[in-house]
């Protein structure tokens, strides 16, 4: 019954927030070095929070999905390797309430996005333990020679 009402909790704000950031992302094209620590300084409080056993206030749960909603707004626009550690804490913050889409989303954003930063192999290995199967990318020889159609 908890976990339903606050699934249910959740697609409120969700709507809430995607209706509230819109307008929002239209203004804003790309997110600042100030944006881009505020908001990792959100996911740090809320991480401490979870990892204190202390229920998160709907408040709480607007603003995680107020971050994700800006970072995949920002990733529409322009990839910047400055949100793969928010990608990858928001995954963290997912998995640990046991949104494991939510927090798959995350990791294969940071795994697809952003593959030469040190959080790659961290988002593939937390993957795994969320029981996906990853495919390991193709090297660069491979994909010539598919593309010589050798």
């Amino acid at each position: 019954m908890k976990k339903i009402f606050l699934s249910i909790l959740v697609a409120f704000l969700l709507i809430t927030a995607i209706s509230l950031d819109v307008s929002a992302a239209k203004k804003s094209a790309k997110l600042s070095k100030e944006d881009i620590a505020e908001m990792s300084e959100t996911i740090d409080k809320l991480t401490q929070k979870i990892y204190g056993r202390a229920l998160l206030s709907p408040q709480d749960n607007e603003e995680l999905i107020g971050i994700k909603i800006k970072l995949d707004n920002q990733m529409l626009m322009a990839s910047n390797p400055a949100l793969a550690p928010l990608y990858f804490k928001a995954g963290n913050v997912y998995k640990l309430r046991d949104m494991k889409p939510e927090a798959i989303e995350c990791y294969q954003t940071v795994l697809e996005n952003f593959p030469e930063t040190a959080l790659a192999p961290k988002a593939r290995a937390a993957l795994e333990q969320l029981g996906v199967e990853v495919a390991a990318p193709a090297s660069t020889e491979e994909e010539s020679e598919s593309d010589d159609g050798i």
